[in-house]
């Protein structure tokens, strides 16, 4: 295993809460080619596990969006998004039946499992990922989990 296949699987199991994952479709970026050595290539696009200002700063050069911006917008609708962090069930497909919807790139954060009274639900049961998508037809959406520790 490659040091970037290491890093993307602790993030996936919420063991590096200081870096953030971005993946990027194929079809979203002219030329992943140049990202290659940075992230896990996946069938359709690229997975980077980077620390989190360069996560954040990396995000805006590749979308233009700004990281925390695009992931406060997407809170406002949740739909489910791959744990592998490379698809997505875009919730505009009730009423967009006719478009593409196919995830063009997420980006994602962990949280350390929390064992105070002021926190309930998923953060008392394990590290929790939150991921942020953004779909071919524009919709933006959001889901989070309790990491797998593998």
């Amino acid at each position: 295993m490659t040091d970037v296949q290491a890093r993307r699987e602790a993030f996936l199991a919420g063991d590096r809460p200081d870096d953030v994952a971005i993946y990027l479709a194929d079809d979203y970026v002219d030329d992943l080619g140049r990202l290659e050595k940075y992230g896990v290539r996946t069938d359709d696009g690229i997975v980077i596990v980077v620390d989190g200002e360069s996560g954040r700063n990396a995000f805006h050069a590749a979308t233009g969006m700004d990281a925390m911006n695009f992931a406060q917008g997407a809170m406002s609708e949740e739909a489910p998004i791959g744990h592998d962090l490379t698809t997505g069930e875009c919730p505009a497909v009730e009423d967009e039946p006719d478009a593409e919807h196919v995830v063009e790139f997420v980006f994602a954060f962990s949280e350390d499992e929390k064992d105070d009274d002021e926190f309930d639900g998923l953060y008392t049961e394990g590290d929790v990922v939150h991921a942020y998508a953004h779909c071919t037809c524009g919709a933006s959406y959001s889901d989070k989990w309790v990491a797998a520790d593998e």
